[in-house]
């Protein structure tokens, strides 16, 4: 599924490159959705050396993420501006406050 991938994407350093038909398809529908920035080949590509690269995940896509985020999830991405720590620490201290 494509939020998977975008999952995936938000846990991983970006710029990512992606080769397999599977993985390029889903990287296509997140551009469509505008929620990553990212090259992918063209369609008439069959060198068979063709690869999709994510450049980073646009704001609507911060924003997709932290709405489908279930509990247990990696924490959404921090909006722009905020600092990775930050958000990371904010979220380790509400889970512990959960318990």
């Amino acid at each position: 599924m494509a939020m998977d991938m975008l999952r995936q994407l938000a846990g991983s350093p970006l710029p990512a490159t992606f080769r397999t038909s599977e993985e390029i398809d889903r990287i296509k529908l997140l551009r469509a959705a505008g929620l990553v920035i990212a090259l992918t080949p063209a369609p008439s590509g069959s060198s068979g050396t063709d690869a999709a690269q994510v450049l980073a995940i646009t704001e609507r896509g911060r924003e997709e993420l932290a709405r489908f985020s279930l509990p247990g999830d990696l924490p959404a991405m921090p909006p722009s501006g905020s600092s990775w720590w930050k958000s990371r620490l904010t979220a380790m201290v509400d889970s512990l406050r959960a318990q």
